[in-house]
């Protein structure tokens, strides 16, 4: 779960700024935790305690009002009365990390990671882009080979993962719909050798850094087995307390390869 806080925070500061740079600085005096992270705690929380996804979300959402919240999502979190409003969004895709580590199977994921995106992604491609991720992030962890995980995700999705990075860059940019980040995202971490290099990756397409760099770094600590320490206390050292000890107590019940 701390890879794809890291990739978000990392990626933090090169939202909007249309960077497609490889040799930028992993943090800077900007760099912070945003939305990505708040929800990603959120839907960690729940699993932990068995409470409801949208009710951990919103008590999140309402004690971390500042972390960058579209709209329709900060409405959403002060209004209980509204219900899912069909967002296409990848939203949904940036929380849905710690369902890959819960769940116990393919199955168990895919269905997991839709009830994590109902409470506001409830169209098909929010959920998709939620499920592909998770199911990445599953794969990735138990031990599949890049291979094995981009022939799932494209089966599955439809997604094109045939492209490169160095293809992809010249011609992309900001783009929040699932379709059009979730496929980019998981490419960064397909075309990488390390945890550092997926997220890397993810930012220098310039397009939605935080949510890609997020994506695609959990993804690459799944499958590279950690977080590099260096990144690990950069990353602490901006997190509130309470983060801390919800990422303390995931990783001691479900592991990072368990």
């Amino acid at each position: 779960m701390l890879g794809a806080i890291a990739g978000d925070i990392i990626g933090s500061a090169w939202e909007r700024t249309g960077e497609k740079r490889l040799d930028f600085p992993l943090f800077t005096a900007s760099s912070r935790f945003t939305d990505d992270t708040v929800m990603t705690v959120a839907i960690a929380h729940a699993l932990l305690d068995g409470r409801d996804y949208a009710e951990a979300m919103r008590d999140y959402g309402g004690r971390y009002p500042y972390a960058g919240y579209r709209l329709r999502f900060a409405r959403w979190v002060r209004d209980p009365t509204i219900g899912p409003y069909g967002s296409f969004g990848n939203g949904a895709a940036m929380r849905v990390t710690p369902v890959a580590y819960a769940a116990r199977s393919v199955e168990q994921v895919l269905e997991e990671a839709s009830r994590s995106a109902a409470p506001t992604h409830n169209s098909r491609e929010g959920t998709a882009g939620a499920q592909a991720t998770a199911l990445a992030v599953f794969l990735a962890r138990t031990g599949e080979e890049k291979q094995t995980i981009r022939g799932e995700i494209a089966r599955r999705f439809g997604y094109d993962l045939s492209r490169s990075v160095d293809e992809i860059r010249p011609h992309y940019h900001l783009d929040m719909r699932a379709e059009r980040s979730v496929p980019e995202s998981i490419i960064c971490f397909l075309d990488a050798d390390s945890f550092e290099g997926s997220v890397r990756n993810a930012v220098s397409l310039g397009g939605d850094t935080d949510t890609m760099a997020c994506i695609a770094g959990a993804i690459a600590e799944a499958y590279f087995g950690a977080v590099p320490e260096p990144i690990e206390r950069e990353v602490e050292n901006r997190l509130p307390a309470e983060f801390l000890q919800v990422v303390e107590r995931f990783t001691e019940r479900y592991g990072i390869n368990s």
